[in-house]
C-alpha cells in the first residue's frame, strides 16, 4: 500500500455503470475510466464494490436513502442494477488499476467474494453494514491482509467487537473509518470530532472517515476530518455528479478530489513539525522587533547609570532588557549621546 497521509480512496462502487450509459461504452470500459481520472487526480486507490443482489439481500428489502435522488424503492432492485461483474472483471480492473500506479480494492459483501479478491486486494474494506456481522469479519481477518473497517450508525461496544474480532482472527492492521450511514449526510451530521473519539478510544490503531457529505466549493469536510486526525480518508468518486442514480449526487469528481488533496498538502505546510525554534524567516525580525536598553539622556564618560537613564527600545541590537539590573549602577566608559543603544563595551 502506499503510504501517503492521509491515505486517499476513491469509492468507485458502481457508479460507473451509470457513467456507461451516458457514455454509450461498457461497464468495464467505463470503471477503467474512472481509473484513468482518479490516477490523474493523485488519488491514492480505486475501490469497488463486489457482491450479488441474492447474496447481500432480501427481495423485500426497502430502500434506505434520498429517493429524490436515486428513485428505486428495493435494495435488491437496485443491487441487480449493477452486479453484473465476477473475479474476471476484478481482475482486470485490479491489474489495470496497479497498471497506473494506485492500490485496488473491492469491498466483498459475500464469502465468494472475500475468497476471489483475495489475491487482487491491497487490503479489505469492509462495509459499516457488515459491522454487526462478526462471522464474516473473523473469516476476513483470518486471511491476513490489512483490513480498513467503516463504523457508520454503529455503537461504541459494536466497534470494539469488530476490532476484537478481526484482531482474534488474526489481522494485524486495522483502521477504523468514521462514517455516518446517510446518503447525503447533512454537514450538521458530520460529526468530524468521532475521529479523535476513536483515536482515544482504539489508541493502537489507524483511524480515518469515509464521506457522504456532499461537496463543497473548498472541500473543507475532508480538510476538517485531516485536522482531526484522519489517517485515511475515502470518498465516492464520480465523472458527472449531475447524473441521477445510486452515489452520484453525494460524489467528489476529480476536480474535487484534485482540490482535497491541495487542501491536505497546505494543512501539512502551515502546521508544520511542531518544533518550537527560530526560524530563518524571523531572524532579522527577531533582532529588529526586539528592545535593547537605550539612554534617555546625554552621558559623561564616568557617570553611574540610574533607573530612568535608560528605556527599553527597538532594535534588539544592544544589551537585553533582562540585564537592566546588571547595567543600573555601572559607569559609562566613554561620552554616549541620548538615544544611544547601549552595548557592553560602553559600561
Amino acid at each position: 500500500m502506499r503510504t501517503t497521509k492521509p491515505y486517499l480512496i476513491a469509492e468507485m462502487g458502481v457508479n460507473f455503470y451509470d457513467t456507461a450509459k451516458e457514455l454509450n461504452i461498457t461497464p468495464l470500459e467505463a470503471a477503467k475510466l474512472y481509473i484513468d481520472k482518479a490516477s490523474d487526480a493523485g488519488i491514492d486507490c480505486a475501490k469497488f464494490q463486489s457482491y450479488k443482489a441474492n447474496t447481500i439481500v432480501s427481495k423485500n428489502s426497502p430502500a434506505y436513502w434520498d429517493t429524490t435522488k436515486e428513485p428505486t424503492k428495493t435494495q435488491y432492485e437496485l443491487f441487480t442494477k449493477f452486479d453484473s461483474f465476477g473475479e474476471k472483471e476484478y481482475r482486470e480492473l485490479c491489474d489495470y488499476t496497479h497498471s497506473k500506479g494506485m492500490d485496488f480494492t473491492s469491498t466483498p459483501f459475500d464469502y465468494a467474494s472475500a475468497d476471489y479478491l483475495y489475491d487482487m486486494v491491497d487490503f479489505y474494506k469492509i462495509s459499516s453494514s457488515d459491522l454487526s456481522n462478526i462471522p464474516f469479519i473473523r473469516h476476513i481477518g483470518s486471511k491476513g491482509k490489512p483490513v480498513i473497517l467503516s463504523v457508520g450508525a454503529s455503537y461504541l461496544s459494536e466497534v470494539d467487537e469488530a476490532v476484537r474480532a478481526l484482531s482474534e482472527s488474526g489481522c494485524q492492521d486495522i483502521t477504523i473509518l468514521h462514517c455516518v450511514l446517510s446518503y447525503p449526510t447533512a454537514p450538521e451530521n458530520a460529526n468530524l470530532r468521532i475521529i479523535k473519539t476513536l483515536h482515544e478510544v482504539f489508541p493502537n490503531i489507524k483511524v480515518g472517515f469515509s464521506d457522504h457529505v456532499a461537496p463543497d466549493k473548498s472541500m473543507m469536510t475532508l480538510a476538517t476530518a485531516y485536522l482531526m486526525g484522519a489517517d485515511v480518508i475515502e470518498k465516492h468518486f464520480t465523472l458527472n455528479k449531475h447524473l441521477r442514480g445510486n452515489d452520484h449526487y453525494h460524489s467528489g469528481d476529480p476536480d474535487d478530489f484534485r482540490l482535497a488533496i491541495a487542501n491536505f498538502k497546505w494543512i501539512d505546510e502551515v502546521l508544520g513539525d511542531g518544533e518550537k525554534t527560530v526560524l530563518d524567516c524571523e531572524k532579522i525580525p527577531r533582532r529588529e522587533a526586539r528592545r535593547s536598553l537605550v539612554l534617555t539622556r546625554d552621558m559623561k564618560c564616568g557617570e553611574a547609570i540610574t533607573p530612568n537613564d535608560i528605556m527599553p527600545k527597538r532594535p534588539g541590537t544592544g544589551i537585553s532588557p533582562i540585564y537592566t539590573d546588571i547595567v543600573i549602577g555601572r559607569k559609562v566608559v566613554k561620552d554616549l549621546p541620548e538615544d544611544t543603544i547601549l552595548q557592553w563595551d560602553m559600561v
